[in-house]
Formats: structure tokens, sequence, C-alpha cells
């Protein structure tokens, strides 16, 4: 779901509620052995119910998100006071010890005339220790004031207002630990899937002043000024060119897994952002098993034909068996099926 999370955080910043004040990040329980109980344990937030974050603490937005279930997603980033990040051109940056990345799913439910109240539903963690990155779900409770520690997984019922005005139902799944690493997981580590530098190259509002977030990253000494970063294509602007749209899509959906040494290696199908052999993105490439997941389809991508074509299929399928990605969502991406069929259609 598109949001105006900008406008939403000035919104934020001008209210006052003097219930949740927090009064800094608390180094030493990010660097803990072991999680608390309670979000509000860390410090992030000044104010936990409004998601208004500490200082130190900045809000940032991707230019191409990870889909899940249309869920809006407040994202946040912490790097302790002196410490920097190290940039790498096509991987995420490279955080210190004592880092954490911050990321509220909610259904805002802010239109105008929204029948339905906004919701957090989990804020997930993933912090960076012992050079190692670990991953950590924190649930919030009925009364919106509170996450606590989750570590099995949680299922909520829940209701959202769409783009279109229209109340959709949808049975959203809070990962347990090791489902987080289905996504997260590379070789035999945990690493993040969204902050790299050409996928936030953009503007961001941050209270009174809109500037570039890496700029702004920079002003904070947390990244180097002299380097020319890249910008990742906006997949859902239709200005840009179909294929790039499409490729960028792939990338953040699916290229985390599908690249040479994440979890869906051995397929042969790599759809990250820089893989160039026609093969290796799914044109004419047979699927490694057969089955019902392929519906007896012989490419993953049969140009012209996206009915033909093993990719869309997956994606359109909430099948457990068939479905791609395999976790992480219940409804389709109908916008991005949409894309994907076209971009196939056109070749």
């Amino acid at each position: 779901m598109k949001i105006n999370k900008e406008l939403f955080f000035c919104f934020l910043c001008l209210l006052s509620v003097p219930s949740q004040i927090i009064a800094s990040v608390d180094d030493s329980v990010v660097l803990a052995s072991k999680m608390p109980k309670k979000l509000s344990d860390f410090g992030f937030f000044s104010n936990m119910q409004l998601q208004v974050p500490q200082e130190g603490v900045l809000p940032y937005d991707l230019i191409n998100p990870l889909f899940t279930d249309y869920a809006d997603k407040l994202r946040f980033v912490y790097i302790p006071e002196g410490k920097s990040a190290k940039y790498h051109e096509d991987l995420v940056f490279d955080f210190p010890d004592g880092s954490a990345l911050i990321k509220t799913f909610a259904y805002l439910n802010d239109a105008a005339d929204s029948e339905l109240e906004k919701q957090l539903l989990e804020t997930r963690l993933l912090i960076k220790k012992g050079g190692a990155w670990r991953n950590i779900s924190y649930v919030w409770n009925k009364e919106q004031s509170e996450a606590f520690l989750n570590i099995a997984g949680k299922t909520i019922n829940t209701s959202f207002v769409a783009e279109s005005g229209d109340i959709k139902k949808v049975r959203y799944r809070v990962p347990n630990i090791n489902q987080c690493k289905e996504c997260h997981q590379s070789g035999n580590e945990i690493k993040p899937i969204g902050p790299k530098a050409r996928n936030l190259n953009q503007n961001y509002k941050y209270e009174n002043i809109s500037m570039n977030q890496l700029d702004r990253w920079s002003d904070e000494g947390w990244i180097d000024s002299e380097i020319n970063y890249k910008t990742m294509p906006d997949w859902s602007n239709a200005s840009i060119d179909l294929d790039s749209r499409a490729r960028a899509y792939l990338d953040i959906n699916c290229g985390h897994c599908h690249i040479p040494g994440g979890s869906a290696d051995t397929t042969g199908l790599y759809l990250n952002f820089t893989e160039e052999r026609r093969e290796h993105i799914g044109i004419y490439k047979k699927p490694v098993a057969a089955g019902r997941a392929s519906n007896n389809f012989k490419f993953s991508i049969k140009p012209g034909a996206p009915e033909e074509s093993i990719m869309p299929f997956r994606m359109q399928s909430r099948d457990p068996g068939i479905m791609m990605p395999e976790s992480g969502r219940f409804l389709n991406h109908d916008e991005g099926v949409a894309l994907i069929n076209k971009w196939i259609k056109s070749m």
C-alpha cells in the first residue's frame, strides 16, 4: 500500500502524548546477548504509540519496498554515535556493531474517510552484534501501547482499507524466528535486504526539511559523502522503461533468494538487478524440478506468453506448495503480477 510517510511523520511530530516517553537508545540493551521482552526497552522511539523515533534514530524509506500483503512499513535505522557504515555497490551497507534496522508493519488506514483505525501489527528488528545480524520480532498488543517479544510466530486476522477504498480481509502472518531466514539468509549469514545505497537514493521529508536520504546519512557521519551513488528505478513509475521496472520489482521481491549464494541458488534462476544472462533471468529457462509448481509449463519465462510462463503462474498462486514468494504474503500483489505479465508479453 502506498502511503505518504513523510506527512505521517510530520503529523506525529506535532502531536504530544505524555505516555510512553522514552529517554534515549540504550546501547547496552541493543548489544546484550539476550533480547528484552518489550520493544520499549531498546529506547528506539521517543513515543511508542505514535512511532516517533528517538534522537539518533532516523526514519527512512525505500524506492522499491518488498511486498507484504499491502502492509504499510515504517522504517528506522540506528547507528551508534561515532560509528559508520561501509558502502558496497550491489549490496546493503556494511553496518557496524550496535546498529539496528527497525521496521514496523502496520495498516495505517489513513484515508480521510477510512472506516478502520490504525493498527500496528509487529516490529521486526535486525541488530548487528559480534559481526553478525540477529533477527527478532515484537508483536503489538491490542491497546497499541507496547510490542512484546515473539519467538514462535503468530497469525493476525485483520482488515485494511485498500487504495480502491474497499475493505480487504487478510491473515497476516508474523514469522517465527526461523522463518525470517527464508528471506534474510545468504549462505550461513543473516543479512538485510532493502537498505542498499541505490534503493535509498531519494528524497525524504524529515520534520521541516526535505533532503536526499544518503545526504542526511552523510551529515550524520554514517556514510562517505564522496561516493557517486547509483539510483534504482522505481518499478511503480510508469514513465520508466518496462524492462527496468520489471527487473527492479523482481530484484527487491525475489532477488534476495534468487541470487548466487542465496537460498534459491540451486534453481539457477537469478533475479537480482545486475544479472545479465537471459537464461538465468528466466528467459527460456527450464525448471530444475517439474511438477505442479510448474503447471507443466516448459519455461520460467516464455517470451510473449505470460499465460504459459512459470514465473507469473507462481506469483499469482496462493497454494503454499506453488506460490512465490513462499512466505511473507497471504494476498496476491495484483500490481506486481500485472507488471510481470506485461513485461513478458512485450518480449
